[in-house]
């Protein structure tokens, strides 16, 4: 029987440093790095997602950034297929895959499958659609939080495209998702995972999500999405219902100051932090935590060393530093 292929995988909430982190150990180790950020694999949304830019990526390859275009309705299924597919490249090639993002629902259909949902169903989401239009904000959110609570508690009130899936797979399937969830799927086979996450303290995650907050903005994110709706990308494109972009929106359509769509995007990044957290620590058993950012020196030792550990003989290096990005954009 062939051994399990060593695979890492780096959790933690929004802003945590993970992506510095994951790039150091792939470094490190000549690895890999696959996304696992639902909004980073839209191309061309490139401020507001903490994308690394490829001139800083150190010559690493990555995996699943820029992978779909911004129209194209991507799921949880669809990554789930799409990442093993890598894995399995990695696995013939001897490489260690790094997996990054902060999209727990991405990494659990990854790692354990998914049940097999009900096929969209086209009458009922425009039903959906016609009655989000002719009721107050939130009511999307309002109606999935009375089916499946659990599930509203993980989906941002502004996320349509997920509201609608989350909806539509209740009432398909006459009980709450997250009980569907618990259906066997098919589990990731062929490798020996290593959970590790970062949990840096909660006031200096909220102190840097606000200041990094007004930096996108500073740097040309509402310009961004002038552009983007230039080129013809439409409102109701997924991505758009990501923090910052739908605040963006908002404020180009004169529904809130400038200020206002700062000030809404870091509070609900913060919350949508403290949710991460939530289901990192509920529905992810075995991560190894760490405290502090992934961009301290500190932490990347205390990371090298149980990797190191995990990994054996023969991949011991010396302890990997965070090269300190130039006014780094969107620290992931």
């Amino acid at each position: 029987m062939h051994s399990l292929a060593p695979c890492l995988a780096i959790v933690g909430p929004t802003a945590s440093g993970k992506s510095d982190l994951a790039l150091a150990l792939a470094t490190q180790y000549g690895g890999e790095i696959v996304n696992f950020d639902s909004v980073q694999v839209y191309r061309r949304f490139d401020i507001g997602t903490a994308k690394t830019p490829p001139e800083q990526r150190n010559g690493i390859r990555h995996h699943l950034i820029d992978h779909v275009e911004p129209g194209t309705d991507y799921s949880a299924g669809d990554f789930a297929r799409d990442a093993r597919a890598r894995l399995e490249d990695m696995r013939s090639r001897a490489v260690l895959p790094v997996l990054v993002g902060g999209t727990g629902l991405y990494l659990e259909a990854l790692l354990k499958g998914l049940f097999r949902g009900p096929l969209r169903n086209p009458d009922l989401r425009e039903r959906l659609r016609l009655a989000a239009e002719s009721h107050s904000e939130g009511y999307l959110w309002r109606l999935l939080q009375r089916l499946d609570r659990h599930a509203a508690g993980a989906i941002h009130r502004n996320d349509s495209p997920k509201l609608v899936r989350a909806i539509e797979v209740c009432l398909a399937g006459s009980r709450p998702m997250t009980e569907q969830w618990r259906d066997p799927g098919e589990p990731l086979t062929g490798f020996q995972v290593f959970l590790l996450g970062l949990d840096p303290c909660r006031e200096a995650l909220y102190a840097r999500i606000e200041s990094r907050t007004r930096r996108m903005f500073a740097e040309g994110l509402v310009e961004e999405v002038q552009g983007l709706l230039s080129l013809g990308i439409p409102r109701t494109a997924k991505p758009f219902g990501a923090l910052g972009y739908a605040q963006c929106l908002r404020y180009l359509d004169g529904e809130c100051s400038l200020h206002e769509a700062i000030e809404s995007t870091s509070l609900q990044t913060r919350r949508y932090a403290k949710r991460q957290m939530t289901w990192f620590r509920r529905r992810t058993p075995g991560v190894t935590w760490r405290q502090g950012f992934g961009d301290s020196d500190d932490t990347a030792s205390s990371a090298f060393e149980s990797v190191s550990a995990w990994l054996g003989e023969g991949r011991t290096l010396a302890p990997p530093t965070v090269a300190a990005r130039d006014s780094p954009r969107n620290p992931e």
